[in-house]
């Protein structure tokens, strides 16, 4: 599986962005995808899942009610749609995909592909 991230840009606090990750070589409907981020100096966290069908999906608290995740299977495209942004946000975003589990989980290590990230920053 090959992901490639992008969209990232620079944003106006309260402004917004939408991601999008771009996957090939695995049928995209089998798996699930997952954004995570790391922000500067910081750990990588997890932002948002969605199931292979697009029927399940998954956010942390920190994102919940701003952000929306879905996707394209027809596209083989997960998109992150980014609203009401605050420089708490800054980070690079990578997206991943989990081919093994049955549901889509917050743990980074339970994804086994990862795209090169794209970078988001919030102006105050």
């Amino acid at each position: 599986v090959q992901l490639q991230a992008s969209g990232g840009g620079l944003v106006q606090s309260g402004g917004s962005l939408r991601l999008s990750c771009a996957a090939s070589g695995r049928t995209f409907s089998s798996y699930h995808v997952g954004w995570f981020r790391q922000p500067p100096g910081k750990e990588r966290e997890f932002v948002a899942a969605i199931s292979w069908s697009g029927g399940a999906t998954y956010y942390s608290d920190s994102v919940k009610g701003r952000f929306i995740i879905s996707r394209d299977n027809a596209k083989n495209t997960v998109y992150l749609q980014m609203n009401s942004l605050n420089p708490e946000d800054a980070a690079v975003y990578y997206c991943l995909a989990d081919t093994s589990n049955s549901v889509p989980t917050m743990e980074v290590w339970s994804y086994d592909y990862w795209g090169q990230g794209t970078l988001v920053t919030v102006s105050s």
